[in-house]
């Protein structure tokens, strides 16, 4: 026993089934081809004048402003380029802290980089402050590790080295 074709079985009219079927591909077909038009002119009307131009860093900058961001990016564009400020050996010894309530804290390794950098600061407050303008800063402060004296150094050493317990 063969079947009727399924045309005939849910009465549908053969001559309009395969516009009706593909009519959407045909439409489909048309926001193709309209978009890739869109885009040769878009190609070719780039970089002209009378377009809209919105530079990427003002459009970054916006968004920056907006959502608070500016004290942290300046003060990592101070940390990326302290070596341009300071020069590289004073750079290798010394890194930019943080900002707090408008202090800013540098950081030596040894007491020795933290004496040389006080003695810059009358120089390097002013290229700081070029490099943050526009955030609060109003003082900058050097810190390290302090300097101990001959008697200091003898319990430490006998700390680390005799395995000296305290009673």
């Amino acid at each position: 026993m063969s079947k009727p074709p399924i045309a005939v079985t849910l009465k549908l009219d053969e001559r309009a089934l395969p516009a009706e079927e593909f009519e959407h591909v045909s439409a489909r077909a048309g926001l193709i081809a309209e978009r890739r038009v869109k885009r040769e002119e878009a190609l070719e009307n780039f970089g002209k004048p009378g377009r809209d131009e919105v530079a990427f860093g003002s459009l970054f900058a916006g968004i920056a402003k907006r959502a608070g961001w500016v004290p942290h990016m300046k003060l990592a564009q101070l940390r990326h380029d302290w070596a341009s400020i300071v020069g590289d050996v004073i750079a290798c010894n010394t890194w930019v802290g943080a900002i707090d309530n408008g202090v800013l804290t540098i950081h030596a390794k040894s007491p020795s980089w933290t004496t040389q950098l006080t003695f810059m600061l009358p120089e390097l407050r002013e290229k700081v402050l070029e490099r943050l303008d526009g955030l609060d800063i109003h003082d900058i402060r050097v810190t390290g590790p302090q300097a101990h004296g001959p008697a200091t150094r003898r319990k430490q050493y006998v700390r680390q080295n005799m395995h000296y317990r305290p009673q």
